[in-house]
């Protein structure tokens, strides 16, 4: 086969690789083979089972949810699992780096410790001024308009995505980042969160959104839509008409108790069914050994052999 050919037949995939026991970083090429539909996550998959067991990566859904994958492709921050080589290759090459902005650990794992303490820092649960509140099993009132107002703020996955692309959480290692402020508006936002007035200091100090310079990277790079530079822009008129006395905001009320408790289902196993000789809660309760005998199968499994036949 040809140079030319094989060129086509295959995506060279330039790996930027990092050894922490040496210190040592590189890029090393791979030749994987083309085929219909291929993600970065599956030309790099290929990579570690086929041609460098050695390579390290991170991955765990493929399907954009558990943002694992996060990784600079062609300098881009981009999950792995959701892009595709057809879509980013050039000449047939694609650049694969870990993503900027976080310590590197190995190859194109990074250290998400930063990101992970930020999101803490933003306090990511409702918080209300009665502790027996997040106690109790109560209900909140929320309307579809209130629900609207917080809903595309909630859908991040946590992949640090926005954090790479944003040239200020690059520079100023004190500032909390478009990932943690998108956190911040997303609760201030909540009618169900009481901790208004914790959550516009927490806007309004220095690290926060005035240290944005509106770059809009992070909503750019963002894989679920989220747009934290509209999250950011929405906490600063926040904080803006807090410091004029101008901000109100309008709390859930607790949802009046049911009329009517709740039925009671009593969960019982089928019996019209059963294999003669199968009782399914004596199994759950002491489940068959894993290493059964073929020749020698329990009563139950013996029964089932026969009455299969």
């Amino acid at each position: 086969m040809s140079r030319a050919a094989a060129g086509r037949d295959t995506v060279l995939l330039r790996v930027h690789r990092y050894s922490p026991e040496t210190g040592r970083r590189w890029v090393q090429e791979y030749r994987v083979p083309r085929r219909r539909g291929m993600t970065v996550l599956d030309a790099l998959l290929y990579v570690k089972t086929r041609l460098d067991s050695t390579l390290s990566f991170r991955y765990s859904c493929r399907m954009g949810a558990c943002g694992s994958c996060g990784v600079l492709v062609n300098g881009e921050p981009r999950l792995a699992c959701q892009t595709q080589v057809a879509d980013v290759e050039r000449d047939g090459v694609v650049e694969v780096a870990p993503l900027p902005g976080y310590p590197v650990v190995r190859d194109l794992v990074v250290d998400m410790t930063r990101l992970i303490e930020n999101h803490r820092r933003a306090v990511p649960t409702v918080v209300r001024r009665d502790p027996g509140d997040e106690e109790a099993p109560r209900e909140y009132l929320v309307t579809p308009e209130q629900h609207l107002g917080y809903l595309q703020y909630s859908l991040c996955i946590m992949c640090g995505l926005c954090n790479a692309a944003c040239p200020v959480y690059n520079r100023n290692l004190r500032y909390l980042g478009p990932q943690a402020l998108t956190v911040i508006y997303r609760f201030l936002a909540d009618p169900r969160d009481e901790a208004t007035e914790k959550r516009i200091a927490m806007a309004a100090s220095p690290d926060a959104c005035y240290a944005c310079h509106m770059a809009a990277s992070c909503s750019a790079a963002c894989p679920k839509a989220v747009d934290p530079a509209s999250a950011i822009q929405r906490l600063r008129a926040a904080t803006l008409k807090a410091v004029l006395g101008l901000y109100r905001k309008e709390t859930s009320p607790v949802a009046p108790p049911l009329e009517k408790p709740l039925r009671r289902v009593e969960a019982s196993y089928p019996t019209h069914n059963l294999v003669e000789g199968a009782d399914p809660e004596a199994e759950a309760r002491a489940p068959p050994p894993l290493d059964i005998d073929p020749e020698n199968p329990p009563p139950v499994l013996a029964a089932h052999r026969v009455a299969r036949r």
